[in-house]
C-alpha cells in the first residue's frame, strides 16, 4: 500500500523518568495533569484525589470527595475535575484547587460494564467514557469496542457510541505491519493475532489530536484517529509496565503512564515529547 506506518513521538523502551509512587497510590487507577508540575491521581478504593508534584516527587495535597468506591479514571477541564466510577457514576469536582470545592454526581447510564477510561474531547465539548466490556446482545457488536460521549453542556449521555473500534481490523493491522502481539491458534496451525482490547485508560494527545488507548491487562498501547481507525500499536515491556492503568499528557506533549503496584511499588513513567522520532518525509 506504500503508506508509511505512522509512528509516535516517544521511545517506549526508554523512559525519561520513573517515579515510584507512595503506598497510598499502590492501586492507582487513573490520573490527569492539573498544571505543568502536578498530576492528580485516584486509586481504586477511596474517594480521594492525590496531587502528586513531579518536581518534588511526592504527594503535596489530598482532596476527599467521596466515600469508598471503585474509582477508575479522572480528567481535568479548566478548574473542574471529573472522576468516573466503575458503576458508571460520574463525579464533577468544581474549583478543585479551593478548599470550598463543590462536587456533583451524574448517573451516566452507559451501556456496558466496568467503566474504566475517561478523557476530555475539547473539540466536541464532551467527555469520552469507555466501558471495559460492551454489554450488548446484538451479534453485530461481536469484536467491537465502543466509546461513549457525555455532553458537557446538557450533562447527559449522547445517544449511541461516539467512537467504534473494530478488533479484527486492529488484528489485521498488527499482522500487516509485523507487530508482535498476543497470538492464538491450534497446534500445527498458523497462529492468528489475538487482541482483547480491555481498555483501562484513554487520552487525546494535545498536539496531534490522536486518541491514545491503553489495554492494561494485555499491556498494549494503541493510537487511533478520532474516527476509530488504528494508526499505531505497541506491546509494552512487562518490567517497565507491570499493569498500565492510566495515561495523561502535559500541554507540551510529554506523556505519563501509571502502573498499579503488582509485586513491586506503583510507578509513574514519563516520556518526553520527541519530534525527532517521527519519520522524515522526503520532499518530492
Amino acid at each position: 500500500s506504500g503508506k508509511t506506518l505512522w509512528r509516535i513521538e516517544y521511545d517506549l523502551s526508554a523512559p525519561d523518568k520513573v517515579y515510584v509512587l507512595p503506598p497510598a497510590l499502590y492501586e492507582i487507577s487513573g490520573m490527569t495533569e492539573t498544571d505543568a508540575s502536578t498530576i492528580a491521581c485516584i486509586q481504586d478504593e477511596h474517594g480521594i484525589v492525590f496531587f502528586y508534584d513531579i518536581n518534588k516527587s511526592r504527594v503535596t495535597r489530598q482532596l476527599v470527595f467521596g466515600s469508598e468506591g471503585d474509582y477508575e479514571d479522572i480528567v481535568r477541564i479548566d478548574k473542574t475535575l471529573y472522576v468516573v466510577r466503575s458503576d458508571e457514576l460520574l463525579i464533577e469536582i468544581k474549583d478543585f484547587n479551593s478548599d470550598n470545592f463543590k462536587s456533583t454526581s451524574y448517573s451516566t447510564g452507559i451501556p456496558g460494564r466496568n467503566t474504566e477510561g475517561l478523557c476530555y474531547d475539547r473539540k466536541n465539548n464532551r467527555l469520552l467514557i469507555v466501558p471495559k466490556e460492551t454489554s450488548d446482545d446484538n451479534p453485530d457488536n461481536i469484536g467491537k469496542q465502543f466509546i461513549y460521549g457525555f455532553d458537557l453542556g446538557s450533562k447527559k449521555l449522547i445517544k449511541g457510541p461516539a467512537i467504534r473500534f473494530d478488533i479484527p481490523l486492529i488484528e489485521k493491522f498488527a499482522l500487516e505491519n509485523n507487530i508482535k502481539v498476543p497470538v492464538k491458534g491450534k497446534k500445527g496451525e498458523k497462529k492468528k493475532p489475538d487482541i482483547k482490547l480491555k481498555i483501562s485508560a484513554i487520552s487525546i494527545h494535545p498536539i496531534s489530536d490522536m486518541l491514545y488507548v491503553l489495554s492494561g491487562a494485555e499491556r498494549v498501547l494503541l493510537v487511533f484517529d478520532m474516527n476509530g481507525n488504528i494508526e499505531y500499536l505497541e506491546i509494552l515491556d512487562k518490567d517497565l509496565f507491570p499493569q498500565p492503568e492510566g495515561i495523561t499528557f502535559m500541554k507540551n506533549g510529554d506523556m505519563f503512564i501509571s502502573n498499579e503496584g503488582r509485586n513491586a511499588e506503583a510507578t509513574l513513567i514519563r516520556f518526553n515529547y520527541n519530534l525527532s522520532l517521527l519519520p522524515v518525509t522526503d520532499p518530492l
